[in-house]
């Protein structure tokens, strides 16, 4: 589907979309990826959220309610390179960064890359490969860049891994350690379709997939547009000052051993400026924070033993602080 010719010199001038465009681009990909995930509007949406604000999406629940989908539907949304990577229990960390191979006629080493180099890199069931494996991907989720043999190789751009993994209760899972979980932005847990989206599934994917037919609806330079988009909304102080006050408020809370990092409060900021604008706003409230807190926030705190033992989860501890925190009201840019 081709774009208005203005969505192109815009996206190639590297500025700001104007917010019809920017609007326009954005419907277009939902629109793409509805047409094969059925009834999950809002993680389609989160999805497009992770990958406007520049973090990395962690897609987790039980075996074949469409984690994998929504992976390979958002890639094929957008006209880049992409790599898919099955994690397994013998995958090597050179399997996903590359490798150095000594080259006979040159008498010299030669890099060749891994799966890791691609704009959109889904990596499926990656808590069904070792820690080892697992961490070779922590340089590349925070500085876009691979390290091999004392040489770095930079990433393209835009870059964003969307990782599939099952809940760790799961036979053959490993659980993710506390820096590679802390390196996605948003998990999304996509739970079972309501029975009229169930229904059409099975009307619609009896023949072919309808990934067959997604075509590519934006261009590499109009997603690095829209990144430039979100860059540019405008936070106020107090919404600042309010993230802050979350994230040390689940450090001191009682039933949560490890807290927010200040990694997390600055993705948090990230996904909040693209929340907003994909609300056609050019300014963050405390209102877009609240709708992404629990999506940013609960794969990363950890709750102690007590807490777990009587029920409690980190959605619903994250719930009751945002319950409490006193919500700022901060005015709208001037001008």
């Amino acid at each position: 589907m081709s774009q208005p010719q203005i969505q192109t010199d815009q996206a190639r001038s590297g500025n700001a979309l104007e917010p019809a465009v920017f609007k326009q681009l954005s419907d277009n990909i939902l629109a793409a990826i509805d047409t094969v995930i059925d009834g999950k509007a809002e993680a389609a949406k989160l999805a497009l959220t992770v990958l406007l604000a520049e973090g990395h999406l962690l897609l987790e629940d039980v075996p074949g309610v469409g984690k994998t989908m929504l992976a390979k539907t958002l890639a094929r949304t957008i006209d880049c390179s992409v790599s898919r990577i099955q994690f397994t229990p013998d995958l090597l960390p050179s399997d996903i960064t590359g490798v150095s191979i000594f080259n006979q006629t040159s008498n010299t080493f030669e890099f060749r890359p891994g799966a890791v180099f691609a704009n959109i890199v889904i990596g499926d069931e990656i808590n069904r490969a070792s820690a080892k494996t697992q961490s070779a991907l922590l340089e590349c989720m925070e500085e876009h860049q691979v390290t091999v043999d004392g040489d770095s190789y930079r990433l393209a751009e835009p870059f964003m891994v969307v990782a599939t993994q099952n809940p760790i209760e799961m036979e053959g899972t490993y659980p993710l350690p506390e820096a590679q979980r802390d390196r996605f932005m948003a998990r999304i847990s996509m739970g079972y379709p309501d029975p009229a989206a169930e229904l059409e599934m099975l009307e619609s994917h009896q023949s072919s997939s309808p990934l067959d037919t997604v075509r590519p609806v934006a261009s590499d330079a109009e997603i690095a547009a829209m990144i430039a988009t979100v860059h540019a909304v405008y936070v106020s102080a107090p919404v600042k000052e309010y993230i802050v006050a979350l994230g040390r408020a689940t450090r001191q809370d009682a039933q949560i051993r490890l807290g927010a990092s200040p990694r997390a409060l600055l993705q948090l900021l990230r996904a909040a400026k693209a929340t907003a604008a994909l609300a056609q706003r050019d300014f963050v409230l405390p209102d877009d924070v609240v709708s992404i807190a629990e999506a940013v926030l609960t794969h990363r705190i950890i709750l102690d033993r007590k807490a777990t033992s009587s029920g409690q989860t980190p959605a619903r501890v994250i719930a009751a602080i945002l319950g409490r925190l006193p919500v700022p009201q901060p005015a709208p840019r001037a001008g």
